[in-house]
């Protein structure tokens, strides 16, 4: 039986999270969990953050977006899981 769950997450994280090393912080952090995809900043001021990997990592990504790095604040993030496709093969920013 197969026990990886491999999902995709889209995120949007709202606050102040620009500027901040947010990006940064986040590829370490999805680096280290082993998820890929990337950080991006959006033209409203957040953050957009989309992952693939397994379900329960996705899950601890979510929970460090919700707190963010020192120095920034996170007010939302907003997210919704989406089928996996396999596309990304590393964490970067883009």
């Amino acid at each position: 039986m197969e026990k990886k769950k491999n999902k995709g997450l889209y995120a949007r994280v709202y606050g102040r999270v620009q500027g901040v090393g947010f990006r940064f912080s986040t590829v370490m952090q999805a680096r280290r969990i082993g998820v890929s995809g990337y950080a991006r900043n959006m033209p409203d001021g957040s953050v957009e953050v989309v992952a693939e990997g397994d379900a329960d990592n996705l899950k601890k990504l979510i929970s460090w977006l919700k707190q963010g790095p020192p120095g920034s604040r996170v007010d939302n993030v907003d997210f919704h899981y989406t089928p996996y496709n396999g596309y990304y093969k590393s964490f970067g920013i883009e």
